[in-house]
């Protein structure tokens, strides 16, 4: 019996042990991560899950998120011209919101923002103006999905209007895709990490 009672004992001791390790482990890791300075541009059609992930990323990386077509909408630039907004609003939405990105960099915490991004000009006058280099992580998921998720949401935005992004997004091919189909919200949230990890 008091074999028994000392194996146990033991089993009980390596498996804190293992507990103990692991969790220090998490948050050593969780620890390099939010010390992480990063400028993270999350692209994509309506309904493919930017907003939720560049949250959850903001999270982890104890950064700030930037919403683009809230920044549209306070400044009353979210107003469609032909197919679209045209690409002058999105630049003075940038002009407005980079003085927040660099004083942020500047600090050594990361800036997450999440938009369609559907005009490359966009893209790139963002970049050009950033202090420091960005990763441009390109959402994407089948029409029929996106129509679906947008439907489910408090504020929806429409079939057709999902319809005509996911048109245009899908039009300008930048960044490192990835595809959130068969993805869950934590696996996306991964695969992001490990892209903005090899891009330092």
């Amino acid at each position: 019996d008091n074999v028994g009672d000392t194996r146990h004992q033991e089993r009980a001791h390596a498996e804190k042990r293992d507990a103990d390790k692991e969790q220090a482990q998490g948050e050593e890791k969780a620890g390099r991560e939010s010390r992480m300075s990063n400028l993270i541009i999350i692209r994509g059609p309506l309904g493919v899950g930017k907003t939720t992930i560049s949250k959850h990323l903001a999270e982890r990386l104890k950064g700030i998120h930037i919403a683009i077509d809230k920044v549209l909408e306070k400044h009353e630039l979210d107003k469609v011209k032909g197919r679209c907004i045209p690409l002058q609003n999105f630049i003075k939405a940038n002009k407005l919101i980079l003085p927040e990105i660099n004083k942020t960099l500047a600090k050594g915490k990361s800036v997450i923002i999440d938009g369609n991004f559907y005009h490359k000009g966009q893209i790139t006058h963002l970049l050009k103006n950033a202090t420091q280099k960005g990763t441009v992580l390109t959402l994407t998921a089948p029409i029929k999905t996106c129509i679906k998720r947008d439907s489910c949401r408090a504020r929806t935005y429409g079939e057709c209007a999902a319809r005509a992004v996911h048109n245009l997004v899908s039009g300008i091919k930048h960044g490192i895709t990835i595809n959130t189909e068969c993805r869950t919200i934590n696996q996306t949230e991964s695969r992001a990490l490990s892209i903005i990890r090899k891009q330092r």
